[in-house]
C-alpha cells in the first residue's frame, strides 16, 4: 500500500515537472518582414522624360543609405531618373508607401510598377545588373551555345 501511495506521488510529481518546463519553453524568434511597395505613384518618381525611376528611401542618420543613394545616382541618365526620399525632409512618403527599413530602393517603370527591389546595402555591380535586368529582361539570359563553358 505505502508502495502505490510513493509510485502515485512520484507520477503526480513527475506529471508536474513535465508540465512546467513545457510552459517555460520560449517560443521560437519570429522573423521581422519588411515592407516594400509594389506600386509607386508616378507623381512620387519625378521621372521627367526618364522610361525608368530609381528611388532610394533614406534617413539622413543612416550611413549606408547615403552610399546606396550615391551609387543610385551614379546610374542617373535621361532614360533613368533618380530621387531620393529622405525620411525627415518627406515623412508623408514614407508613411504612403509604409517604408519601415531603410535603404529601401526600388526600380519603377514609368507607370509607376516596381520592378525590382533592393533592402539594405548593396554593391554598384550588383546594382548596376539590377536595373539592367529590368531595362532589358533579355540581358541575364546567356547567349545561344554558352551553356556548356
Amino acid at each position: 500500500m505505502q508502495f502505490l501511495i510513493a509510485a502515485s506521488i512520484a507520477v503526480g510529481v513527475s506529471l508536474m515537472a513535465l508540465l512546467l518546463r513545457r510552459s517555460r519553453r520560449a517560443d521560437a524568434p519570429t522573423q521581422k518582414t519588411w515592407s516594400v511597395p509594389t506600386q509607386m505613384d508616378p507623381l512620387d518618381l519625378a521621372l521627367g522624360d526618364a522610361e525608368w525611376s530609381i528611388v532610394v528611401f533614406t534617413s539622413g542618420t543612416c550611413h549606408v543609405c547615403a552610399d546606396v543613394a550615391a551609387k543610385a545616382d551614379a546610374l542617373r541618365s535621361r532614360k533613368v531618373s533618380v530621387r531620393e526620399i529622405e525620411y525627415a525632409s518627406d515623412r508623408a512618403v514614407h508613411e504612403k508607401y509604409r517604408i519601415d527599413a531603410v535603404p529601401t530602393l526600388v526600380v519603377c517603370d514609368r507607370a509607376g510598377v516596381v520592378r525590382h527591389s533592393i533592402l539594405g546595402p548593396v554593391t554598384a555591380t550588383d546594382l548596376w545588373a539590377a536595373v539592367a535586368r529590368v531595362r532589358d529582361p533579355d540581358s541575364g539570359n546567356e547567349p545561344a551555345g554558352c551553356e556548356n563553358h
